[in-house]
């Protein structure tokens, strides 16, 4: 599954891919944004609507 089409995804894969891919493929989230070519205004807006906030020192969202 690809992350392009983030915004329909379920909000909890999302969090688990986006979280698994910075942890095993990319070490950051703008590096992952990057890549995806996405918004990351509007991916950090997405997850943050379900409770969730991207720690930088832990490169994850929690």
């Amino acid at each position: 599954m690809s992350l392009e089409h983030f915004e329909t995804m379920d909000t909890f894969i999302l969090l688990s891919m986006v979280n698994m891919k910075i942890r095993d493929e990319f070490g950051d989230l703008d590096s992952l944004v990057r890549f995806y070519d996405i918004d990351k205004t509007k991916l950090v807006e997405k997850l943050a609507e379900a409770g969730f906030e991207y720690l930088a020192e832990a490169k994850q969202f929690r």
